[in-house]
């Protein structure tokens, strides 16, 4: 553990060095600004309850495609500059670093999520929000950025090119995401399946402020098999 703790450590000081991550986290910030206020704020009448979950649900996306973005150079940027080499002949496991990499990307999406908070602020101003159904959501978009991260990761793991690992990555939200939309043309039983591996059935009850396990267990899932193909990747890489 101690091995990923500095790897993850490590790059994490990666991500505060450089512009690339502030740049993707303003960038995500100003567009869920914006579907906030065009959505969520808009002139017709709503409980706090309501444009809170509204937030959520634009969140939810945002998070997504930006922890899959922030996924992006984790092992791509090593092996583009050749210094992946170093991390193979370093005593560490090959699930260490993927581990340590992914965690680093879950710490700095944590800098977006409470950038974000200022709009639930918003509301809070000049309604009554509870603080448990804040506290679901964000679980919820923590849980919805692992996902991403994994997907980055395991991207990352495939290419040397940041931007192929970008294009992989949203390859696999857009795959996730486009589950939700076939469950809503198809019938049962297939839609109960097509709508168990769709991520926004997932986070639904979070977003209004519910926690269920099933729900939990579904993202940990996900990640931990985005993570796993990340590891068996590495390996493979490690001897070509």
């Amino acid at each position: 553990m101690n091995n990923v703790l500095l790897i993850a450590r490590r790059e994490l000081a990666a991500y505060l060095r450089t512009m690339l991550g502030y740049i993707i986290v303003a960038v995500m910030l100003f567009i869920l600004g914006v579907l906030f206020n065009a959505w969520a704020m808009s002139g017709t009448a709503k409980k706090s309850a309501e444009i809170i979950a509204d937030f959520f649900t634009l969140a939810s996306g945002c998070t997504l495609v930006t922890s899959a973005v922030l996924g992006m150079p984790l092992l791509a940027r090593e092996r583009e500059k050749g210094t992946i080499q170093l991390l193979f002949s370093a005593p560490v496991r090959d699930w260490e670093i993927i581990l340590g990499k992914y965690l680093s990307a879950l710490v700095f999406l944590m800098v977006y999520l409470g950038c974000s908070f200022y709009m639930p602020l918003l509301v809070m101003a000049y309604g009554k929000v509870s603080p448990g159904h804040l506290a679901a959501g964000y679980l919820g978009l923590l849980l919805v950025g692992s996902v991403g991260a994994a997907f980055g990761t395991f991207a990352s793991a495939l290419t040397k090119n940041q931007l192929v690992a970008v294009i992989i990555s949203l390859v696999l939200v857009i795959a996730l995401t486009v589950f939700w939309f076939v469950a809503r043309i198809t019938d049962r039983p297939l839609t109960d399946a097509v709508t168990a591996m769709a991520w926004y059935a997932h986070f639904t009850p979070f977003g209004a402020g519910l926690v269920h396990l099933k729900h939990v267990c579904y993202f940990a899932l996900v990640s931990f098999v985005a993570l796993f193909a990340a590891t068996r990747v590495l390996e493979a890489r490690r001897w070509t």
